[in-house]
């Protein structure tokens, strides 16, 4: 182990050099950046805007007035005038590092949609298509300000699909860069990208296997190849090493030591980041998260460990899997916590996670803390979906790695898999190792540079077993890369499909400090009787995370929002889908295309979920309440006025006028007042019901996963499944699956110990087999 010491800030990470933006015509340019500029626009006091309209959002003097005493009176630390000003007035389209952003954005997105972008982007930049689209015979990038915000408004109403799709593409652009690169922005709301008392925890040295340039195809050999460095194959690769195996993990991702974390957002997401932190379902009602570099999803999950409940259990077992209702089965769950230091015994809660459990305790429902896997430390991180530097969670880069390497194993970075080698004699198929490609770093070290000046090389790694651990997006793509035809390869997709919601409170409280993830409340997980609902848990505070699709109304209201997030807590509604999708390769780029959209039974739970969070955050005192939902308004907390003649306990208490009106009120007061309502609130109560009439639907309502799972399910038999109770492949000798792609159904649980354990479980069988192996006499 090596400590950096001394580092006031993390090592910046560079980008790559952007590519010529000609992947848009100008005409199409001009058109993305009105409609950008229109959602989050320079805002200014009409009189001092002059001639300006084209790039400037006018207000009057009162309505700025308005805004600024509403600022003031919901904030505990607003901005001073002058700063208030700036705010309102700066152009993001001005900001250079915006401007990349964006550019780098639209170059990472797949071409086939950029190119139906570009194609759209045409069309309303014409006279005849601008009437068409937006109603306007002057085309949009003609238009003064106000008349594209108008128009975006417009879309997100339209009861033809394509117009709310787009209008959602071009919000959560220009949300997402602006939340991440606007200077003034971080500055008034306090948060900076690493904590002013940084300090880099430990640092394994993995000594990476080298290669020469060189025409032919490089060969290593071992015992086991391992295809995945996350929380599956990290695993099997310390259980195999210890048991005296040789093991060469291979991963495509890079490693990035703590001195380089947490990662600035842009490079966390181009290094970190499966697509660039830009995956999403065909459809685009899903958005996906999923870590690509070494250590996979380990590297930037969120160190909640929870074990898959009974109920999961059974069902698995009800399948002609009886393995899940072992106590062996219990042991490889109790070995990979024991290993990381699983526990709920330290853990300091931020306020969002005080929010699931005290609401939870008042409401009389079922909340607990979630362990941690920290090795008993406190871990009072928000960074750690940036990538950690204390190096307190134990995830594959800190502890099951370099168990492995100091066992003996071997490790490859920088190797996409292209596919698994067989052996085809007597008619059948045995795995002997993997091809792929490897592409080392610079010769400073470093993975931005262009591929063209670093070394490529052809590598064979010859093993007598084949784990494939690359994760439910790519373990289906490698087997039919393969040649593997089992029908369930990329089916069965679930993705636990995410509803959330914003709350802001009257404190100052800014959420991304603390640990991410430290409860949960469990009572809406079995809403059906089948184990299919819904946890409520806090998520992740990275600005650009939480604000991305929090509800844009019009300009001035989502920046005056945005100005209040160190206020505001973030919230999930996590569900346990039924319902399932499929992955395939994109026939042009080979990568995968996730086939999935949340099923009305899934989004009835999904909804069931944002109304529990909503009284969760009513119940603790929440001053404004946003569901992500476009047709549904937020909800704000009356404070009314007390009857002098009403009895009160403490004759201090607060007596303030009402400060706004919420959703749905109806003004009048009743001797109901004179008692705390509650929940029952009967503003509360109107607005709930006009959440829950709205309901959750695509495009109006969009959904996340952090979870991918069953896309090389395990099954009793090949009818059933991709691989078998061992992991092993029914169509291959010596082929294994182990990540959480082989579940045979969502897990309901933060997925990470499930998939940890069966990866205990699949690497035990493979040491049996290979030391029985070496026992057989040799004729």
């Amino acid at each position: 182990m090596s400590v950096i010491r001394h580092l006031a800030a993390p090592i910046p990470t560079q980008l790559p050099e952007l590519k010529p933006d000609t992947y848009l015509s100008e005409t199409q340019w001009q058109v993305l950046l009105a409609l950008i500029d229109a959602v989050i626009p320079s805002i200014v006091v009409g009189s001092e805007a002059e001639d300006q309209e084209k790039s400037q959002l006018r207000i009057s003097q009162s309505q700025y007035v308005e805004a600024y005493e509403r600022t003031k009176r919901l904030m505990k630390q607003p901005p001073d005038c002058d700063k208030f000003r700036q705010y309102l007035e700066a152009r993001p389209l001005d900001n250079p590092r915006f401007m990349r952003l964006i550019k780098r954005t639209i170059q990472r997105v797949p071409d086939g949609t950029r190119k139906q972008l570009g194609a759209v982007l045409s069309i309303i930049a014409t006279r005849v298509g601008s009437l068409a689209g937006t109603g306007y015979y002057t085309p949009i990038q003609e238009q003064p300000v106000h008349v594209r915000e108008a128009i975006i408004q417009s879309w997100n109403q339209s009861w033809l699909t394509v117009w709310p799709i787009i209008g959602k593409s071009i919000l959560k652009m220009a949300k997402v860069s602006f939340a991440q690169t606007d200077p003034l922005f971080m500055e008034l709301i306090g948060y900076k990208e690493a904590p002013d008392d940084y300090r880099p925890g430990p640092s394994f040295r993995f000594d990476f296997l080298q290669f020469e340039a060189g025409p032919e195809v490089e060969t290593v050999e071992t015992d086991v190849v391992v295809v995945g460095s996350g929380c599956g194959g990290a695993v099997c690769a310390k259980v195999l090493a210890e048991a005296g195996h040789g093991v060469v993990v291979v991963d495509k991702g890079y490693y990035f030591p703590t001195s380089r974390l947490p990662m600035a957002t842009e490079a966390a997401n181009e290094f970190l980041y499966e697509g660039n932190g830009m995956v999403q379902s065909a459809d685009g009602s899903v958005t996906i998260v999923a870590g690509s570099c070494w250590g996979g999803g380990g590297s930037i999950n969120w160190s909640v460990s929870l074990q898959p409940q009974g109920f999961v259990r059974q069902e698995w077992a009800d399948q002609g899997l009886g393995f899940f209702t072992t106590q062996e089965f219990q042991h490889c769950l109790d070995r990979v916590c024991d290993f990381m230091g699983v526990s709920d015994a330290n853990i300091r809660h931020n306020h969002r996670a005080n929010v699931i459990l005290n609401g939870s305790k008042k409401l009389g429902w079922s909340a607990k803390p979630c362990p941690q896997n920290t090795g008993g430390a406190e871990h009072y991180c928000g960074n750690c979906t940036l990538g950690c530097s204390s190096s307190e969670k134990q995830g594959p880069t800190v502890s099951w790695l370099p168990a492995a390497a100091n066992a003996g194993a071997r490790f490859i970075e920088g190797f996409e898999a292209s596919e698994v080698l067989f052996d085809k004699k007597n008619g059948s198929k045995q795995a002997v190792g993997v091809l792929g490609t490897w592409i080392s770093r610079d010769k400073d070290g470093n993975v931005h540079t262009p591929e063209s000046g670093r070394v490529t090389r052809q590598v064979r790694v010859k093993a007598k077993k084949v784990i494939v651990a690359c994760g439910t997006l790519h373990s289906p793509l490698l087997l039919m890369r393969s040649g593997l035809k089992n029908p369930h390869i990329g089916k069965n997709l679930h993705l636990h499909p995410v509803g959330q919601m914003n709350a802001s409170f009257d404190e100052d409280i800014k959420g991304w400090e603390g640990g991410i993830l430290t409860s949960v409340c469990t009572t809406f997980e079995n809403l059906d009787g089948k184990g299919h609902g819904v946890k409520l848990e806090p998520s992740s505070m990275v600005p650009y995370m939480f604000l991305y699709e929090h509800p844009w109304r019009n300009a001035l209201q989502w920046k005056l929002d945005a100005l209040r997030c160190r206020q505001m807590d973030n919230f999930i509604a996590i569900s346990r889908d039924r319902d399932s999708g499929r992955v395939y390769p994109d026939p042009d780029t080979g990568r995968p295309v996730i086939d999935y959209t949340p099923s009305a039974f899934d989004r009835k739970h999904i909804l069931a979920g944002l109304i529990a969070l909503a009284k969760l955050c009513y119940i603790e005192g929440a001053a404004e309440i946003w569901p992500f939902v476009q047709s549904v308004p937020s909800f704000v907390r009356r404070r009314r006025r007390r009857r002098q003649s009403r009895p009160v306990a403490d004759p201090t208490a607060d007596s303030d006028s009402d400060s706004e009106a919420s959703s749905g009120s109806s003004g009048n007061e009743s001797e109901d007042d004179n008692i705390d309502q509650g929940i029952n609130d009967p503003d509360f109560a109107a607005w709930l019901r006009t959440l829950e009439r709205a309901g959750v639907s695509f495009p109006g309502t969009t959904f996340t996963s952090a979870h991918q799972m069953g896309t090389c399910r395990m099954g009793a038999s090949a009818s059933r499944g991709v691989v078998g109770p061992d992991g092993a492949a029914w169509e291959a000798r010596d082929l294994y699956v182990a990540d959480a792609s082989v579940f045979p159904s969502a897990s309901g649980v933060n997925p990470m110990i499930t998939n940890m354990a069966i990866a205990d479980w699949v690497a035990r069988g493979v040491s049996r087999d290979l030391k029985k192996a070496r026992s057989r006499p040799t004729l």
